[in-house]
């Protein structure tokens, strides 16, 4: 399996996009501004888009890229794109993106019968068998996350370990016990701010390098760990604390164009 990090910022400027990351070509794992740089017809390959939470920044590209795939997909006879995510998150994108005022009900275009785009509520916990148009089928199991809203993580699993997202967190104890009993290839968890910022954090339910710290404590072995959600602008401050911390595992920033091969 190979996941390819299309953004990992946890907001825009020049050179910085919001999280996406393409597992294969066909499961998309959040679905931020780092989708826009896929060519059409990478997009329309995309068959799954797994939703960690309700965001802007982890949801920005499924509306613009239901209307930018919908004729090729519509043409080729290829089924609805399938939106995994929790009930919580799959109500708010009706409410407040598929509402006809933000944008059109893509669930209901072109028609009610054929629409491009079809949701799936998971729960946490669940493992999800998906399969694509290349008939690869990928286990993907719905993880804890700990934030401002409904929200989770996502381990998908290899042969020889298993990529693990964290999603948006805080401080999360019950990762820390699942984790403990899944081996891990990888581990892309969130540090947003830098310890200046720590109140901001806390309030936020993001992590910066201390609390980082405590978590990656309670975390056993020697781990390739890959710090996203960013901000802009922050990258020094982050990662020199986090370059300072006294841990095992092996940690360095994400930055979008890189690979995992697992």
């Amino acid at each position: 399996m190979k996941i390819r990090v299309l953004g990992c910022s946890g907001a825009i400027a020049s050179g910085y996009k919001t999280t996406a990351f393409l597992l294969d070509d066909c499961i998309l794992i959040d679905a931020g501004t780092g989708v826009g740089d896929l060519p059409l017809e990478a997009m329309a390959r995309i068959d799954h888009i797994l939703v960690s939470h309700s965001h802007l920044d982890h949801v920005l590209a499924i509306p613009l890229m239901a209307d930018a795939v919908l004729r090729m997909r519509e043409v080729a006879g290829r089924p609805p794109i399938q939106i995994h995510a929790l009930p919580e998150t799959l109500d708010a994108l009706r409410r407040h993106i598929f509402n006809g005022v933000i944008w059109p009900d893509f669930t209901r275009l072109p028609s009610a019968a054929h629409p491009v785009l079809s949701l799936h509520p998971f729960e946490l916990g669940q493992r999800l068998m998906l399969r694509g148009a290349d008939e690869k089928t990928r286990e993907i199991e719905v993880i804890t996350a700990a934030h401002t809203v409904p929200a989770v993580g996502f381990a998908v699993s290899g042969a020889q370990g298993n990529w693990v997202f964290t999603g948006d967190t805080g401080p999360n104890p019950l990762l820390w016990q699942r984790l403990a009993d899944m081996p891990l290839a990888h581990l892309v968890i969130e540090t947003a701010f830098g310890d200046d910022e720590q109140r901001l954090a806390q309030v936020s339910r993001h992590l910066c390098p201390s609390a980082l710290s405590l978590e990656l404590a309670q975390l056993g072995g020697s781990v390739e760990v890959h710090i996203t959600h960013i901000k802009p602008g922050e990258d020094e401050a982050v990662m020199g604390a986090v370059s300072a911390l006294a841990t095992p595992h092996r940690i360095s920033a994400l930055k979008a164009g890189d690979e995992m091969v697992f």
